[in-house]
């Protein structure tokens, strides 16, 4: 049955009520944005958000009618359903296998298949788009989707070491060029009927996809966090441009929500990092072409039984997590450990860098995995100022982002970025099983430091000892 608006436009039954789940899955999409906002209402928020897009899938299912006015569930349905569960079971069987310390990576590569789902409709449904609005929406989605894509692809691999760093100093003047040609192309290929293009807007694809890849081929270690979560906007925005290809609000509202959540949070870690978004791109920060030399000194070690003692006697400690924590997946002892000093009178609070690991918030996503209270963790910003009067700082796996350079050498390639400044503190105890550098291939003038020791050995087992070495006093 059809029905019509004051405005002389007409409307089923089943349209309307598609558009009021749309509107209600947006609702739970907002709160389950809100709930992930806190570590302790996070599983919450995505079995909201989840909820949302069950709600918008299976209301889009069964009510969504084509052109001959059948539900894609009488036209395609079967189709459908199978696709779905044949995902859901790959991405639980990926998501229950994936380790912690893999858990960038798995974002990595989740956000290519969003990147290249977007950029497929778009280049399905490019032949036959008349509209001109529709047109340029759909040019880019093709091209965002796909350079998320392959971006994405890249960062996986250099996440997770089988990808390495392209230091060519002519790479930015390629990608400049690139740049160029995709948005020459997309004004030409929106402004011609798309019956003409031919095999532009396979070119348009290509060179999308290869732009993704020299884009962050050369970008370093230390701005992989950044990378990721603008790589994350890129998908989101490619997603509501495929919602404004079909209509469909729920996909443009979560489109939306994803694009302004990484957007967001891209800036405010450029912010952290005191570096703009063109520098982190152009900049290609964190690398080892430029890597700062030793000025010498001396490597001080401690034993176990002197690092248990030290701490157990402080009045403060901070302990200061890194990847290494997450390679050790040390963050439960690190909790038990935690536990027992406050439980002898001694105040611990974690120093949480924003780019420290390799994905946003992957420190705050060990230590609440481990049932560490939220208000123990302590921005950066927040936590410098308590160090001078902190008797320890445990750095446990972290490099780069407690490394003085960052401060004091003009000519190191991590100058400028703030830092956790454990070298304010009274003692510092590093744990690291070598002497090796960090992400962005530069040594930590730390480690040569009078009050500094360290600890060498697996950081679980180094604390494993240390918890032993407390039970005794």
């Amino acid at each position: 049955m059809l029905y019509q608006t004051l405005n002389g436009e007409t409307f089923t039954l089943s349209a309307a009520i598609l558009e009021l789940t749309y509107l209600i899955a947006a609702i739970f999409f907002v709160i389950g944005l809100k709930l992930l906002s806190h570590p302790e209402t996070a599983k919450k928020g995505n079995i909201w958000a989840a909820s949302g897009m069950i709600l918008a899938m299976i209301s889009t299912l069964f009510l969504h009618e084509g052109d001959d006015g059948e539900s894609i569930a009488l036209t395609n349905g079967i189709v459908v359903v199978l696709t779905i569960l044949v995902a859901a079971v790959l991405g639980w069987i990926i998501a229950r296998r994936v380790k912690m310390t893999a858990m960038p990576q798995l974002v990595s590569f989740f956000n290519a298949t969003g990147g290249i789902a977007s950029g497929l409709v778009a280049l399905m449904e490019y032949p036959g788009t008349t509209n001109t609005g529709i047109l340029i929406v759909t040019l880019l989605g093709l091209t965002i989707g796909s350079i998320s894509f392959s971006g994405s692809l890249i960062a996986y691999g250099k996440l997770d070491g089988k990808v390495g760093d392209i230091r060519a100093s002519a790479m930015k003047y390629v990608n400049i060029f690139l740049l160029i040609i995709v948005v020459g192309m997309i004004v030409y290929l929106s402004s011609v009927p798309t019956d003409t293009a031919g095999a532009l807007i396979y070119g348009l694809f290509v060179i999308s996809l290869l732009y993704g890849v020299l884009f962050v081929m050369p970008i370093g270690g230390a701005d992989m966090p950044v990378v990721i979560s603008l790589l994350n906007s890129f998908t989101g925005i490619a997603a509501a441009m495929a919602g404004f290809i079909y209509g469909n609000q729920a996909m443009i509202l979560g489109g939306i929500f994803v694009g302004a959540a990484g957007s967001i949070l891209t800036i405010l870690m450029c912010k952290a990092m005191n570096r703009s978004l063109a520098n982190v791109i152009v900049g290609a920060f964190g690398g080892g072409a430029a890597a700062a030399q030793s000025e010498g000194g001396t490597i001080k070690e401690i034993s176990v039984s002197d690092a248990a003692i030290l701490m157990n006697y402080s009045q403060r400690v901070v302990i200061t997590p890194g990847y290494g924590l997450a390679v050790a997946k040390a963050q439960h002892v690190v909790r038990e450990m935690d536990q027992m000093l406050e439980e002898n009178g001694v105040e611990v609070k974690y120093a949480i860098h924003p780019v420290a690991g390799r994905m946003p918030g992957h420190m705050n996503v060990l230590l609440a995995e481990a049932e560490v209270p939220y208000d123990k963790l302590v921005k950066m910003e927040d936590i410098n100022s308590q160090l001078p009067n902190t008797d320890v700082v445990l750095v446990i796996g972290a490099n780069d982002t407690v490394n003085p350079a960052a401060k004091e050498d003009p000519g190191s390639p991590i100058y400028g970025m703030p830092i956790v400044e454990a070298n304010e503190a009274k003692n510092v105890i590093v744990m690291k099983r070598g002497m090796g550098k960090g992400y962005s291939g530069i040594e930590n003038k730390l480690f040569l430091q009078d009050q500094t020791r360290m600890l060498f050995g697996n950081a679980k087992d180094s604390v494993q000892k240390i918890i032993e070495e407390i039970k005794n006093m």
